[in-house]
């Protein structure tokens, strides 16, 4: 059997794209998958669906806020919102921040995993601001971007051409079904199989033959 390719196309303004995407990054040394990230635009996706955050609905708020402290100590990624943060998250813009991994993933894409994980670790674990490019340069650091190689992704920012992978990348997303972030798709038996939210996980190992072992497997030891 060949590795089966599963692309998660996630945005860093999302909670559980976060949950979803630190899972997949720990299953890809576990699974016979191929993970691809695909950075993309939820505020898109949304405009174009039709859809709603959740959290506008004051009582879904309320539960999210509870849900998520349970997700991030079940899933063991350091999520921290409070409800006034919440508020700032749902009045945020990450399309800055989103075009930037872009730009990153069209250059240097061995970058992708860990500037992401750092825009997140800023984003909803301190609750800093990250459509500034002060502070994405400072995300960028801490993913271990030079100096120099950041003011030149920065420049690419406002091109055409950044601009229009992460809209294709969206409209992908969207063409396999999405209507929210994180969506998943596993390419399995010459078909794509959508799966939305990162509690279908599970789910999408039982489709492919790959055993769940949990939010935190434990990587197997090399064979001596």
């Amino acid at each position: 059997m060949g590795r089966t390719l599963v692309e998660l196309f996630y945005d860093v303004v999302s909670p559980y794209s976060w949950l979803g995407f630190e899972v997949l990054c720990r299953y890809q040394h576990i699974w016979n998958i191929d993970l691809r990230l695909r950075p993309a635009f939820l505020g898109g996706v949304m405009q174009a669906t039709g859809n709603k955050p959740p959290a506008l609905l004051p009582k879904r708020g309320e539960y999210m806020l509870k849900d998520m402290k349970r997700m991030a100590k079940y899933y063991q990624v350091p999520i921290n919102i409070s409800a006034l943060d919440l508020q700032h998250i749902l009045g945020s813009s990450t399309l800055g921040a989103m075009r930037f991994i872009t730009a990153v993933d069209m250059t240097q894409p061995q970058y992708v995993e860990p500037l992401s994980r750092e825009f997140w670790i800023r984003f909803l674990s301190q609750c800093e601001d990250i459509s500034q490019p002060e502070n994405i340069s400072t995300v960028a650091k801490k993913a271990g971007l030079s100096s120099e190689l950041t003011q030149k992704l920065l420049e690419m920012i406002s091109t055409p051409a950044v601009k229009n992978r992460l809209r294709e990348t969206t409209e992908e997303a969207m063409k396999y079904g999405a209507f929210g972030m994180p969506a998943v798709v596993a390419h399995y038996n010459g078909e794509p199989h959508l799966f939305f939210g990162s509690d279908r996980i599970e789910l999408l190992g039982s489709i492919i033959g790959e055993k769940w072992l949990g939010p935190v497997p434990s990587v197997p030891s090399p064979k001596m």
